[in-house]
């Protein structure tokens, strides 16, 4: 029986060692081409295309970083693409939990009928609503403005309101029951008792809604005109086609576009993944 549990035991530490082994191994394969771009931000010209393919350049040539501010505006393109990933969080999180709660803990007739047609616009791919909607804007007369890429996240998006949904749906109805007993209206519930419960899915909506409002080209593109206004999305594309043989100074581009992403994540990766396991129908 002893040698049975120090088997078991052995097997179970084994078999811990060999995961842990096979995430570390894809690990390194999925941040590879990070390396490898931040590799080539600091080599000089004649080391890029070495072969074999030479990881630590030799002088390091940090500077490039410093021409890429001479040679795009970066703090004002960093200034704008905060305004359009900062402010459709805000609209998120404000909107998607409200509509959530509506839908699952306030008994009213109309729920079940709107939730699935808020899914059914999920179907609609993006493609097809962009010239309507650039009309509409446009005859409000708010076209080269933030307006339309910002205001559409304080009216809810459905992926999210269906992300909350799944969340909200699992909690306790005898807290909420017990919050009304005592005379709380639903506006109280939802900001003071539901909210704080609501962290982990809070979280990776937070986390979603930003780095697609950082990485968001087609929006910005289609929307803001003026070149005082542009994104970095937009700032980047427009420094590939005036700088496609310099790819030190692409790539030193794309670092210091992609690191604030993940530098995000990793402070946030716990709420992150704990909100997506549970919203995902696993509980």
């Amino acid at each position: 029986m002893k040698k049975w549990i120090i088997s078991a035991k052995t097997s179970r530490t084994v078999g811990k060692v060999c995961s842990y082994i096979l995430l570390i191994f894809f690990a390194c394969i999925f941040f590879m081409p990070f390396l490898w771009m931040l590799s080539t931000a600091v080599k000089p010209t004649n080391q890029i295309f070495l072969n074999p393919p030479k990881w630590i350049p030799d002088p390091i040539k940090w500077e490039n970083f410093a021409t890429i501010f001479k040679r795009m505006p970066l703090f004002a393109y960093t200034k704008n693409t905060l305004v359009v990933a900062i402010l459709p969080v805000l609209g998120q999180i404000f909107a998607a939990p409200m509509i959530a709660y509506s839908l699952t803990k306030i008994p009213w007739k109309g729920a079940k009928y709107i939730f699935p047609l808020i899914l059914a616009t999920m179907m609609i791919p993006w493609q097809v609503t962009q010239i309507p909607l650039f009309i509409t804007w446009s005859k409000l007369g708010l076209v080269n403005t933030f307006v339309p890429l910002v205001l559409p996240a304080f009216f809810g998006t459905p992926y999210y309101i269906y992300l909350m949904r799944q969340f909200v749906k699992g909690l306790p109805d005898s807290v909420i029951e017990a919050a009304r007993i005592d005379g709380a209206n639903e506006f109280v519930i939802l900001y003071r008792i539901v909210y704080p419960m609501c962290k982990p899915v809070l979280t990776t909506i937070m986390v979603l809604v930003f780095i697609g409002g950082w990485n968001d080209l087609n929006g910005p593109l289609l929307y803001l005109q003026d070149s005082a206004k542009y994104t970095l999305s937009i700032g980047l594309q427009m420094f590939l086609t005036t700088a496609r043989q310099e790819w030190d100074l692409l790539m030193a581009a794309g670092v210091m576009f992609t690191l604030p992403l993940i530098i995000i994540f990793f402070l946030a990766q716990k709420q992150f993944i704990s909100g997506i396991s549970t919203t995902s129908g696993l509980k």
